[in-house]
């Protein structure tokens, strides 16, 4: 396994891993600054009232694109058992 090979493994993870977590992270992000413009034009400063949406959302994602994540995940990881042999040199 070269130099070569290590690194276009980093960055398939790298771009998988941001794949992954971007509709999770974007919703809690949206979610996050809806709730921060409600909370700056009403002045209520409640924790929970941040917390609790984001929570909901991040879990409506979820289900939403929890088939997806998985797919996604289940065929990086074959790809790499693919390669695994020619990685190894054994061809």
């Amino acid at each position: 396994m070269s130099d070569a090979d290590v690194t276009e493994i980093a960055i398939r993870t790298m771009m998988v891993a941001a794949k992954v977590a971007a509709p999770i992270l974007l919703t809690a992000l949206l979610v996050g600054f809806l709730i921060s413009l409600f909370q700056a034009a009403t002045q209520i400063q409640e924790a929970t009232l941040s917390f609790v949406p984001k929570m909901i959302a991040v879990a409506i994602a979820l289900l939403i694109t929890g088939n997806w994540v998985l797919s996604e995940l289940v065929s990086f990881t074959q790809s790499l058992f693919d390669t695994l042999p020619r990685l190894l040199g054994r061809t």
